[in-house]
């Protein structure tokens, strides 16, 4: 009986604690996310990381948004709808805004293509977003471009991004990077919420890496559902990528157009793609690097000798959210392969950015750590 009331009472004072805490009133210091339509007040991100939403929208019943405990939405003076998020991490968040059941963009944010659909997102100010923002340095310029594709006989679409100068100096070659997106996300990915062309601009501006190009293009050539990636053949697109885009960028770029000046990388699927395609094109690609999307180790490289006379850079990265606990990951512990492979000889990195999950803010700082030692060969 004792047990048992003693129970009740540390549930009850649980409860009570949570419920202050849902309870406590927000920090008033809102400012408009940097991520919404030029001129839009909200949504308003606050130093506690919450996001405040004002949806206009006088004839619904019910509105919300799908970030889980939110609050719930509630009609202000003005007539339009007013809530309030938990404490999100910092960086950026895809979302949508609920009206009457229906899942809707929030028509105050700016458009990001995730989740296989064109939505919303908020971006909450991180510590260090100072090696992503815009600043007064140099900049080089994001290229949109079309190209052929034999194999699959459609027009396809790539970005470019080329360093400052590039148009300034026509007697100078650069290495590539070809960059992958993840699942459920597209090639504006890397340039839209992945800030890669800030990135490089800055990391540039502090000579802290060598000036290249960056591709970046559609991971996919068949048609898969939501939730169907096993369907995935990653045939037809390493044609696509090795056989047509790589010559295609070779042909219209002053590239460096070898292999030692040729890398690859990606995020979640994307790092899942590279892993596969530079693998099986030891000839193609020197450096290597996966985000989020698992690991190499020395029993995926069937020939190690061979592999160490051309290969230049492993990098493999996680957040720190994604590898903690007694999950088992696919591929195994990425830090002891990273580090098996090191033993072996290969110049192997391994990096985890503090405090985040698989998201954009891993990603970003991903990229900053893995482009200074690309090329330094």
């Amino acid at each position: 009986m004792k047990k048992t009331q003693f129970m009740f009472v540390t549930i009850s004072l649980l409860c009570g604690q949570l419920a202050l805490a849902q309870d406590q009133t927000p920090a008033d210091d809102w400012n408009p996310a940097s991520s919404n339509q030029p001129g839009k007040e909200y949504p308003q991100v606050n130093s506690e990381g919450r996001v405040k939403f004002r949806i206009v929208a006088p004839e619904a019943t019910s509105v919300g948004c799908t970030f889980r405990d939110s609050s719930e939405f509630t009609k202000g003076e003005d007539g339009a709808w007013y809530g309030i998020t938990r404490p999100l991490d910092e960086g950026f968040h895809y979302y949508l805004i609920r009206i009457d059941g229906a899942e809707v963009p929030d028509p105050n944010s700016l458009m990001f293509f995730g989740a296989m659909r064109w939505g919303s997102a908020v971006e909450l100010p991180a510590h260090d977003q100072d090696f992503y923002a815009l600043k007064n340095v140099p900049h080089g310029q994001l290229r949109e471009l079309f190209f052929h594709s034999p194999s699959t006989d459609s027009m396809r679409r790539a970005f470019v991004y080329t360093p400052p100068g590039y148009d300034q100096h026509p007697d100078r070659r650069y290495p590539v990077l070809y960059l992958q997106h993840g699942w459920g996300e597209n090639e504006y990915g890397w340039g839209a919420q992945g800030c890669a062309d800030l990135i490089m601009d800055n990391l540039l501006a502090e000579n802290k890496t060598r000036p290249f190009i960056i591709v970046m293009i559609y991971g996919m050539t068949n048609e898969i559902r939501f939730g169907g990636l096993r369907n995935f053949d990653i045939g037809p697109f390493e044609t696509v990528l090795v056989k047509e885009l790589i010559p295609f960028i070779d042909a219209n770029f002053r590239t460096l157009a070898d292999q030692p000046h040729r890398a690859m990388a990606g995020l979640s699927m994307g790092g899942m793609e590279t892993k596969t395609i530079a693998l099986r094109n030891l000839d193609t690609f020197s450096h290597i690097g996966l985000f989020s999307g698992g690991s190499i180790g020395p029993d995926d490289i069937p020939d190690l000798a061979a592999f160490k006379q051309t290969n230049k850079l492993v990098f493999v990265s996680y957040g720190s959210r994604e590898i903690g606990g007694d999950r088992p990951r696919r591929g195994g512990d990425p830090k002891a392969t990273a580090a098996a492979l090191k033993e072996t000889g290969v110049n192997s990195h391994y990096y985890v950015s503090p405090n985040t999950a698989h998201e954009w803010q891993t990603w970003r700082r991903s990229l900053r750590e893995f482009a200074p030692l690309l090329f330094n060969h």
